[in-house]
């Protein structure tokens, strides 16, 4: 006779160490990336403008991609998905300095390229996301820190990417960057497919019926939880500001005032080092902050930085500027998705952050391709001062809606993971 008992789970850090790895190194590789290409459109074309094209057709994919591929990732296994984008990813962004350094990359071709990268690595970031809240149970650790330990690798991506960037930048040339680029997404795709147990996530979710309405299903979570929708209202503004920021004012800002690629990776860079300190400091003590308090204070003082650029000041200055505004980031986004962690069914987790990467995306593009032709018609300094101005009134009016202070509500209980022994 068989009697089957339950027992809780030895807890392992293994499959964390082994998640986190890969998606430093795929993060990285994005950062070098959001450097090198918008450089290497100003080293062949001269044109804010055209930076700005490319920018939108980087971002319009990537929504796209993150709204229909959450589905995708849930019929297919989060860790499959992972290894199959971050290939694909690979093979487009090595095609544009192979096609420039032979039979030449037009316009058009390098535009295409950007889609199609872009188009490849939403997916891969979704399966990535689907799979940590689980590896973090694993662990045995709190939510927010383990979410706090995820951004803290990201921010260390963002400091040691754009100094990486800025290095093969100025003594290789942007399109010899971009190899190593390619070669990251290749790196990430063999760790996860070796270190990272085929067990840790149940593979493909048991979906029905048509895609679409699998589709239809996270967007109606989304719309149905008034938190939710308001945080995803407001980040998609600051993503439309931050995108501009990101992709088109501050490499033509740089270019403008200081003319060096090197310049470019240390302001980034800077923003990176302050982000992980912050994301470290909350991973030790943020289960003890007040998360509404927290969110949208840290929210607020990410955008009022941005004024001193105005000014135009010297390196250091704006330098400095940047470590603040990566200081004050770095709660932000471990709040953010623990919030969504503890609301999400698991079985829905794929689709709904999926759909929400694209909810949040959906006006960057506008934003970014708007600021090439604006800083063009109107100055750099004008589109900095809206910017800044528009970043501050959208965190701040977070405060005074009532949905918002459904952030400190009561945590639902989490029950370690149990597994079924037999026992004879």
């Amino acid at each position: 006779m068989e009697m089957t008992v339950t027992a809780v789970a030895r807890p392992t850090r293994t499959p964390v160490i082994a998640l986190l790895g890969p998606n430093a190194v795929s993060l990285a590789g994005n950062v070098l990336a959001a450097l090198a290409i918008p450089w290497f459109v100003l080293e062949t074309t001269g044109s804010a403008a055209r930076t700005g094209l490319v920018g939108f057709f980087t971002i319009v994919p990537t929504v796209l991609a993150a709204f229909f591929g959450g589905g995708l990732v849930d019929r297919l296994g989060a860790r499959r998905t992972s290894i199959l984008a971050d290939l694909l990813s690979g093979v487009t962004v090595a095609l544009v300095p192979l096609l420039h350094q032979t039979v030449g990359l037009p316009f058009a071709g390098l535009l295409g390229l950007v889609f199609l990268g872009a188009l490849f690595d939403a997916p891969g970031g979704t399966a990535r996301t689907v799979l940590f809240p689980d590896v973090v149970e694993r662990a045995g650790m709190r939510l927010e820190r383990g979410n706090a330990t995820y951004q803290a690798i990201q921010r260390f991506s963002q400091l040691l990417g754009p100094v990486l960037a800025g290095l093969l930048i100025a003594g290789f040339g942007a399109s010899n960057a971009l190899w190593v680029d390619a070669a990251s997404f290749a790196v990430s795709a063999g760790l996860v497919a070796m270190a990272v147990p085929a067990r840790v996530s149940t593979g493909p979710a048991q979906v029905r019926g048509r895609y679409l309405d699998e589709i239809r299903a996270g967007w109606s979570f989304l719309r149905s939880d008034r938190l939710v929708r308001t945080l995803v209202g407001a980040i998609a503004v600051t993503n439309l500001l931050d995108a501009a920021v990101t992709a088109v004012v501050l490499p033509v800002y740089v270019r403008d005032a200081y003319g060096s690629a090197r310049a470019l990776g240390l302001v980034f860079a800077a923003f990176g080092a302050g982000a992980v300190a912050s994301s470290l400091a909350f991973g030790a003590v943020g289960h003890r902050l007040p998360r509404r308090t927290t969110f949208v204070l840290a929210f607020v003082a990410v955008g009022l930085p941005l004024l001193v650029l105005v000014a135009m000041p010297p390196l250091a200055v704006v330098v400095a500027s940047r470590v603040v505004v990566g200081l004050a980031a770095g709660p932000i986004n471990p709040i953010l998705m623990t919030v969504l962690q503890e609301r999400v069914p698991t079985e829905l987790r794929g689709r709904v952050f999926g759909t929400l990467t694209a909810a949040v995306l959906v006006a960057a593009p506008a934003g970014v391709i708007l600021a090439g032709y604006v800083i063009e018609g109107v100055g750099l300094q004008a589109v900095l001062a809206v910017i800044a101005a528009g970043y501050v009134v959208t965190t701040g009016s977070l405060w005074f809606n009532p949905a918002v202070r459904e952030m400190d509500a009561p945590r639902p209980a989490r029950e370690p993971r149990r597994e079924s022994v037999a026992c004879p």
